[in-house]
């Protein structure tokens, strides 16, 4: 489930076909995205936050992800993960480690927690300056 929601985001949801990927989530999910965004409630929530991952001047493209190493329980998923891509406003690309883990219940991602080096990304883009 979790290398298949991973996989799905360069090659369906990066295109704006997000329904399939969205299938394999809970309505009631919770994402827990730390910062200064907090947690993040329901389906609607986590389309927007793919939205706006591809819109505008906040937005990415050509991006990939590869799955360095995940380890998983009965209904646990963490993954390491290598992303890259560029940012559509300034063409820099950027390549950075993170991590993440689901939960998942009847087939479906019920919480999801991650950590990205938000630090490199922004070095990485120019975006401190």
């Amino acid at each position: 489930m979790h290398r298949r929601i991973v996989e799905l985001y360069p090659k369906v949801i990066a295109s704006g076909r997000m329904d399939e990927a969205l299938a394999l989530i809970d309505p009631e999910v919770i994402d827990h995205r730390g910062g200064a965004d907090g947690d993040h409630y329901g389906i609607d929530a986590w389309r927007g936050k793919w939205e706006q991952m591809l819109s505008g001047e906040s937005g990415f493209h050509d991006v990939s992800v590869v799955v360095e190493q995940n380890v998983a329980t009965d209904d646990l998923s963490a993954n390491v993960y290598l992303s890259r891509g560029t940012h559509t406003a300034s063409g820099r690309r950027y390549e950075v480690r993170g991590m993440d883990m689901i939960r998942v219940r009847d087939e479906r991602i019920v919480e999801h927690w991650a950590i990205r080096d938000a630090v490199a990304m922004r070095h990485q883009l120019q975006l401190d300056q």
